[in-house]
């Protein structure tokens, strides 16, 4: 008798378990892909300039002067009115298909349209006018994980689109979930994380800072950077180089083989800091038409954007993401010695992307968990200097600007007034699904 009820029991709670596990639910973000081919006729035709338009699926910001450029992922560009922080005003929307960054010289903004490199003269930022275009330069790339590629035989873009829904299904309480596909997981919705190659070589997009008047500013995940008198792009394993001496007619000029697994470029001084899947790329840059290898800071797999200031660099590594790795950490670099660079201390994050140095303030992007603001005098206590964390916001990358701070995520465009790093105040905010008009 003690047996059959002791069965029964263990029958009982077995179904009890089985229960609860058929019951659980899950809501996940899928992607779908689908074919498609696009002719360069068509890329070039659809470039237009048109009405302001929301914000949907926003990706680098870069900034110069008074206005700011949005990239919309693939679609193009928002043309944005800053003179006043605090009410933003859109002033136009630039079709650009294929486009992932941009950088400004002046008033001529170079954008990726797929294979081209698209020169644009922005005197009347409501109105940019192409003037010039280094045609089939670009052979791949990537943007939500979705590849692209050019097709000379037939002088096209074959590509996937990428759909991104939302599902609920019953699955297993035990099972490990599913990862997300969602905004927070891919590099970005890869944010544009467009990996452009160069016929048998590759070339894509950065930052800018560096030498020449008149040039913008991007963030940490950019992949152009403009440079004395070149343009600079980063691509999966190469540097490109285009002659921008005369700003309206940008040439291709020569390319670098830096490795596998190149992600973003970052200008300081006469030296380039490039991040990739394996570590960060040291160049002297003391001849800017001849870039040269110094060193590679080396770490496990994983995404990488890096920024500096004096004699550290400050690295980001994330797990998450097409790049794979099993790391959530901010690395602090020792590079007084650019041959040698050294670990000074790793902290661990819980899940970094973009990053800014305004001295001694560090502004650091943890994708959905928000907005982290560190005071970065002691290399050594960083984690223990934490002014602030806004958690109510996604983050993906910044550009500090002294007393403004500039800030792009997965819900919208965000300004805040820097001018007292221990109590950052929103300015303003444009939201995914609106205009700032």
């Amino acid at each position: 008798m003690k047996t059959a009820l002791r069965t029964a029991s263990i029958a009982i709670i077995a179904l009890s378990v089985w229960s609860c596990n058929d019951n659980c639910t899950e809501t996940r973000v899928r992607r779908s892909m689908t074919p498609t081919t696009i002719s360069l006729l068509e890329v070039r035709k659809d470039l237009k300039t048109e009405a302001p338009r929301a914000l949907e699926h926003p990706g680098k910001i870069y900034v110069r002067d008074k206005y700011l450029f949005i990239n919309e992922v693939a679609e193009g560009l928002h043309i944005i009115d800053n003179s006043d922080p605090s009410s933003p005003r859109s002033v136009a929307f630039v079709k650009i298909p294929g486009n992932g960054d941009m950088a400004v010289r002046g008033n001529i903004l170079y954008a990726d349209s797929y294979s081209d490199l698209v020169a644009l003269d922005i005197t009347d930022p409501k109105n940019p006018k192409e003037v010039n275009r280094v045609e089939e330069v670009f052979r791949s790339g990537q943007f939500d994980g979705g590849t692209w590629t050019y097709n000379p035989n037939i002088r096209a873009i074959n590509a996937q689109k990428v759909t991104f829904f939302t599902e609920t299904i019953q699955t297993n309480c035990e099972d490990n979930p599913t990862p997300n596909w969602g905004w927070g997981w891919n590099t970005a919705f890869a944010m544009a994380d467009a990996s452009f190659f160069r016929s048998s070589n590759v070339s894509s997009a950065a930052p800018t800072s560096g030498g020449g008047g008149g040039d913008g500013q991007g963030g940490s995940m950019a992949r152009f950077a403009l440079y004395d008198k070149y343009l600079y792009t980063v691509g999966q394993n190469e540097l490109n180089l285009f002659d921008v001496s005369t700003p309206s007619k940008p040439a291709f000029f020569s390319t670098v083989q830096l490795g596998w697994g190149i992600e973003t470029i970052f200008p300081y001084k006469d030296k380039l800091f490039i991040g990739s899947t394996t570590g960060m790329h040291i160049y002297d840059n003391s001849n800017p038409a001849k870039p040269e290898r110094l060193s590679i800071f080396q770490h496990g797999r994983a995404c990488d954007p890096v920024v500096v200031h004096n004699d550290i660099a400050y690295v980001t590594i994330r797990t998450g993401t097409f790049c794979g790795g099993a790391q959530n950490q901010l690395d602090l670099v020792d590079i007084r010695d650019l041959r040698r660079p050294q670990l000074i201390k790793s902290y661990q994050m819980q899940n970094p992307h973009g990053l800014g140095i305004d001295f001694p303030t560090l502004y650091l992007c943890e994708g959905e968990h928000g907005l982290k603001v560190f005071d970065a005098t002691d290399p050594f206590s960083v984690d223990s200097r934490l002014l602030s964390h806004f958690k109510k916001m996604d983050a993906y990358d910044v550009i500090p600007l002294g007393k403004t701070l500039m800030m792009i995520g997965k819900d919208g465009f965000y300004q805040f007034d820097a001018s007292d790093s221990k109590n950052l105040r929103q300015l303003s905010k444009i939201p995914v699904g609106k205009a700032a008009i």
